[in-house]
Order: C-alpha cells, then structure tokens, then sequence
C-alpha cells in the first residue's frame, strides 16, 4: 500500500519505524520475500481533487478490486480547473456532450453505482461491474464488509466535512479520530444504508434527518441523494432542513437532494448558504454542489459570482478557481485566459 513507503524508507535507512506510523516494510532487514507475497489486501481512496470534492473508498483484495462511492451523484467528470487544462480531458467532454462516447467512456460523466466490483485479471481497465452478478454475491459482500471494517477501525475522519474537521481536527487528527470513533462508526452505517434496498433503508433514513448531530442529518441527506426519486417522499423534511437548518452544509445537502432531482428550486438555499459562510472551505464544498447542480443531469441554471460570497471565503484558492470557472467574465478568469493565451503564444 502507498502507507508502506514510508516505513520501507525508515527501514532500508536501518532506522526504527516508530509505533505510530502505520505502513508496514516491504524492503530491507527482517523483511522476506514470503511474507511480502502473502499481503493480498490494499486500501484505496479518493476525498478532494484541488477544488473538486468526492468521497470514494475502495479495497483491493488479490485478484478482486471493490469501489465504494459513497456521494455516487458526484460524478467523476465533475469540472477540476486543472483537469480541464489538459486538452485531452477538454476532448473528452466534447465528445460527450456530442454524444460520440461509448457507454463506458461516458461513464465518467454520469452518476456512478454505489459499490462496484472487478475482476482486475480478466478486467484490468475495471469496466464490467460485477456487483449486481449473483455469481459474485458473496465475493461482494465479504468485500463490503471487510472495508466497512476498515474505515471504522481507521477510524475514517473523511466521514466528517473537511471544513469540521480545520475547525476541530487538525490540531490533533489522531486524537480527535480516537476520541469520535464511535460517532465515525454511526456515519459510516447511515452512509450505508444507500446500499439497502430503499424499503428497508427508510426507518434508518428518518431517524438520521431528525437528529440532533448535525453531522447525522448531513449524511442522512446524501444517502437520500443516492436514492435519488425513490427518496421523493422525504422532500418535505428536507426542505424544513434546508429553510432552517442550523448548519449551513446540511442546508446545502438538503437544497442539493431536492434540487438533483427536481422537488424544489435549490438556488435561494444555497446562495444564501454562501453569503453566509466565513469559511472558504465550506464554501468550496457549497460551490461543488453547485457545479453538479449547473453541469449535471439536473442542469439547474445557476449564475454566482465574486459578490455572493463573504470576504473570508474569498480568500480561498479553490474557491476563486470555482469562481473562474463559474463565472468567466470575471477579472481572475480573464487574467487566467490572459496567462494562458499569452504562454501558447510563446510555445507557437
């Protein structure tokens, strides 16, 4: 695992690996090619790629590769600004949008299931989902358990917004893991409950919108997401939370469920949520539901600009890159084409 590095480094140095670090040697003193071969099992993940924000888990376990999507509606194509430097990715999205992809290249542009899984030997390019395979039933759910385990034992602090955790965690992430373990636990079991079917997910959907942890109510909304219109009937909860939730992110989460799959405008919400945070990095993750709002399948016309947002906000670079891309009339976005245009000039 990437985790392994640090302490194969620390060991072929002929120095101890101290207690804390949690990768394992795979090189040097006291170390055997045996046990090396016998290690089957790889943790996998994906959290924020610069101002684009996901939630993807996977575990890869010898010949089997198991992808968990925990927020599926965020899909993978979601505009990065650096990304879409690339002309390749530029191409890419043409060619969606013209309708000339394939289903598994477009892939990358739609919402994506909650758990997958491949069989990396007869499928190394991970395109044939065998999740839904009852000849993979209990390959499937042992590998859903055995990540489940993981990310409670971790315990996975990403089950929390990145903007709790700079507000709470980042003194001491170790400790504030430990200290909310049990509460990380509970997350990861609401979150989960997008993989029930929605009859039996209902009861445990309910009770994560009516309590008092904000943090509960914010997961509660995304596994609704996740249904998408098979969660219609909790639209009136949600659009409580969203008018006067105390937590602007669970506001947002609830204007996202509604607005995702048409039950309600989410625009007043959200843009009062911005005006409102003095965060940038909540901000950011308000302006990532808006991007999937405008450029996915809900195609909710949004126009936000520089003036909607706070000043403390403002002062995230992620967020300016929201903006340029959101707002291209804007005075960064224009000096940005300006850069670029002025450096392909001197490549010509």
């Amino acid at each position: 695992q990437f985790i392994d590095f640090g302490a194969t480094v620390l060991n072929l140095a002929g120095l101890d690996v101290p207690a804390q670090v949690d990768g394992r040697p795979f090189l040097g003193a006291g170390v055997s090619a045996t046990e090396v071969s016998a290690r089957d099992e790889a943790l996998g993940y994906a959290d924020r790629f610069d101002e684009k924000f996901d939630l993807v888990r996977t575990l890869r376990k010898g010949k089997y590769e198991y992808v968990r999507s925990f927020q599926p509606f965020n899909y993978d194509g979601l505009w990065n600004n650096y990304r879409y430097i690339m002309l390749a990715y530029r191409e890419w999205l043409e060619l969606h949008k013209a309708g000339m992809l394939n289903e598994s290249q477009s892939q990358f542009f739609r919402p994506r299931p909650t758990e997958m899984l491949f069989d990396i030997e007869k499928d190394p390019h991970e395109v044939h989902n065998l999740a839904a395979d009852p000849q993979y039933a209990a390959v499937l759910a042992s590998m859903r358990v055995g990540l489940q385990a993981k990310l409670k034992t971790m315990p996975d602090l990403s089950f929390y917004p990145e903007s709790t955790l700079a507000d709470q965690a980042f003194d001491n992430p170790v400790r504030f893991g430990q200290n909310h373990k049990a509460a990380i636990g509970k997350l990861v079991d609401i979150a989960d409950l997008s993989l029930l079917p929605f009859a039996e997910a209902q009861s445990g959907i309910e009770a994560a919108l009516a309590s008092s942890d904000a943090s509960e109510r914010y997961w509660g909304l995304i596994v609704c997401s996740s249904f998408g219109k098979q969660a219609a009937g909790f639209a009136v909860t949600a659009r409580k939370l969203s008018a006067s939730d105390g937590n602007l992110l669970v506001r947002t989460r609830a204007a996202e469920f509604l607005g995702l799959n048409h039950l309600d405008d989410p625009r007043p919400t959200i843009l009062d949520c911005l005006s409102k945070s003095k965060s940038g990095i909540e901000a950011n993750l308000i302006l990532n539901t808006v991007v999937l709002l405008r450029d996915g399948d809900a195609r909710v016309d949004f126009s936000v600009s520089s003036k909607n947002l706070s000043r403390e906000a403002l002062t995230s670079d992620g967020v300016q890159r929201r903006l340029e891309y959101l707002d291209p009339s804007s005075d960064n976005a224009a000096a940005k084409r300006g850069k670029i245009k002025k450096k392909n000039n001197k490549k010509s």
